[in-house]
């Protein structure tokens, strides 16, 4: 394990003057407000935690791996501590050494971020046993969602609308065959301790079913340590749309409009956007409430997103409810004005909502995309050195980005890079906002995904909203 503590050479002074009023800072905040965060992330999500802090007045240390040495959120935390190499698995997903640093520095808090120990609930339990405290939901609230059959099980409890499907994983291919004559082809094999658009498979019929489970449980296995597998039916042309909710410790709960997160390429999404097009007042208001029926009935806490598919009738369907931010949370940000990292902070450190849910109100509309290193016509990693950057701006683009001049993108990691906001008063605004911002944006000495991003925004089917989930299998056929 490798636990080294370093300081910021561009920041020592600012470093020593913060040390020595520390004193002050901690008198200036409330009683009941964390001291020091340490972010157990890296890129883009990492520097909007550290951002996010920086306006509560709250001290911050950034975790890193050795890969990860000159990216941009070591630089801006206060306190900065190598956890290991650069393999995920010993440094970001290597809880002793996070929970060491968090103890050498001092830190009260952890945020998690989205991806790597977010959402596992071992590591939540084991930050409440060493004094720290994990600013998101409660580990009782990530093993009720996590393992995803409870979590159907829950919301058909609840109330929640759902599509067929096993609530419990199948032992096997031949209880798995049963339950496929039950509910219908085509059915969906889902990894039970699934996530991220990873372990899922789709049959068409009993031979597929027969000759293919065995192999996506094992994959299934190898990804999440988890070979388990349910089966539900597979809605063949939906839209994705997730609420996002937000709930406090003393069970205040809202929700904040909803995210339409269609445009998917393998499960994985692209391009998300709030409102949806295809939801309306009274449609926004049912899935709102069904995903606050859900979040009563384990006690949520803190920010999550309730993940539904809405069919062509406009009926929808439980998915998932993923425990953590988003990496889509800013659409929401935009389109709402609730800072949603600065909440889960305050909803952690014991806060109640100050939020109703007459407050929030939909009005305007923000798109973003997801900013990849990769080969567009291939979708395979581009990493290397950005020999040249020109970020968008102006009235109305967000771009939540790591990188800078000269940055060396690593291979060790997501290839997102950044990704780029827009908000604007209608979708049309939008779309045009967009496409204008997408112009603007020049990354050299990579390769990036932003023509394949024009290419959507012109498009006539993302104009007219005329799309599901199969659009980029249909419209831009090379990219698949």
């Amino acid at each position: 394990m490798q636990v080294e503590p370093t300081r910021n050479h561009e920041h020592s002074e600012k470093l020593e003057k913060a040390n020595s009023s520390s004193k002050d800072v901690k008198e200036q905040m409330s009683s009941n407000m964390f001291r020091k965060v340490l972010i157990a992330n890296r890129g883009e999500i990492a520097l909007r935690v550290i951002r996010a802090c920086r306006e509560l007045g709250i001290s911050t240390v950034a975790v890193y791996s050795t890969a990860d040495e000159d990216s941009l959120h070591v630089k801006l935390a206060d306190e900065a501590v190598c956890i290991g190499p650069p393999q995920s698995k010993l440094s970001y997903l290597n809880i002793a050494s996070i929970l060491s640093a968090a103890d050498i520095t001092g830190a009260d808090a952890i945020h998690p971020g989205y991806g790597f120990l977010s959402e596992n609930a071992e590591f939540a339990r084991l930050c409440g046993e060493c004094n720290v405290t994990f600013i998101g939901p409660t580990t009782e609230n990530i093993r009720a969602m996590g393992e995803k059959t409870r979590a159907r099980a829950i919301a058909r409890k609840a109330g929640v609308p759902m599509l067929p499907g096993t609530l419990e994983a199948v032992p096997g291919v031949k209880a798995a065959l049963s339950e496929a004559e039950k509910i219908g082809y085509p059915v969906i094999l889902k990894a039970a301790a699934g996530g991220g658009g990873r372990g899922i498979h789709i049959v068409y019929n009993a031979a597929q079913l027969e000759s293919s489970f065995d192999r996506v449980s094992a994959e299934a296995g190898a990804a999440f340590g988890n070979p388990a597998m349910y089966i539900e039916k597979y809605c063949e042309r939906p839209r994705h749309v997730e609420i996002q909710v937000l709930c406090d410790k003393y069970g205040n709960r809202l929700f904040l409009g909803e995210r339409d997160c269609t445009i998917q390429r393998r499960h994985q999404k692209l391009i998300e956007e709030a409102p949806s097009p295809v939801v309306d007042a009274d449609l926004r208001e049912r899935m709102g409430r069904a995903a606050l029926q859900l979040c009563e009935a384990v006690a949520y806490e803190n920010v999550g997103t309730v993940e539904f598919l809405v069919d062509e009738n406009r009926k929808f369907y439980f998915m998932e409810m993923n425990t953590r931010i988003q990496v889509e949370h800013p659409v929401t940000e935009m389109v709402t004005g609730v800072d949603l990292v600065k909440e889960q902070i305050r909803s952690a450190a014991g806060h109640k909502l100050t939020l109703k849910q007459s407050d929030i109100q939909i009005q305007s509309h923000a798109i973003e995309c997801r900013i990849n290193a990769e080969d567009p016509d291939r979708f395979a990693p581009s990493p290397g050195k950005i020999t040249a950057l020109h970020i968008p701006g102006g009235f109305g683009v967000r771009v939540d980005s790591f990188v800078y001049d000269q940055y060396k993108v690593v291979p060790f990691y997501d290839s997102m890079i950044g990704k780029l906001i827009v908000h604007a008063p209608t979708r049309a605004d939008a779309i045009a906002k967009m496409r204008q911002a997408l112009d603007e944006y020049v990354v050299e000495g990579i390769k990036t995904n932003i023509a394949f991003h024009k290419k959507i925004m012109a498009s006539k089917k993302f104009k007219d909203a005329d799309y599901d989930t199969h659009f980029l299998e249909e419209f831009l056929p090379k990219y698949e």
